[in-house]
């Protein structure tokens, strides 16, 4: 099988729909890799953020989320994903900052 040079993209969404394209022969090239012994398959260990998730409400003004599903759904994620990502995010950083 040939394989294609990965090009430069100019957005997600172009890179996206590139490897969309390439999916029957990435996975054709890993059935055969996997054959051949070349490709090991392993479990990742849970992440160590993941953990029980609990169920909670905030009142969101309109305009934010739509911008937030706007700005979503060019990630190709879901709405709720991405402002759990967001938040996760927002915590990281206050932590660090005020640990300095």
């Amino acid at each position: 099988m040939n394989q294609k040079p990965i090009p430069k993209f100019t957005t997600e969404a172009e890179e996206a729909q590139w490897w969309y394209e390439q999916r029957d022969q990435l996975t054709e090239k890993a059935k055969a890799a996997l054959a051949r012994g070349e490709l090991k398959l392993r479990r990742l260990p849970p992440s160590p953020v993941a953990g029980p998730a609990k169920n909670v409400t905030i009142r969101v003004p309109e305009q934010d989320l739509a911008r937030a599903r706007g700005l979503a759904a060019k990630r190709g994620l879901r709405y709720q994903t991405y402002l759990k990502m967001l938040l996760h995010e927002a915590l990281d950083a206050e932590e660090k900052k005020l640990a300095s």
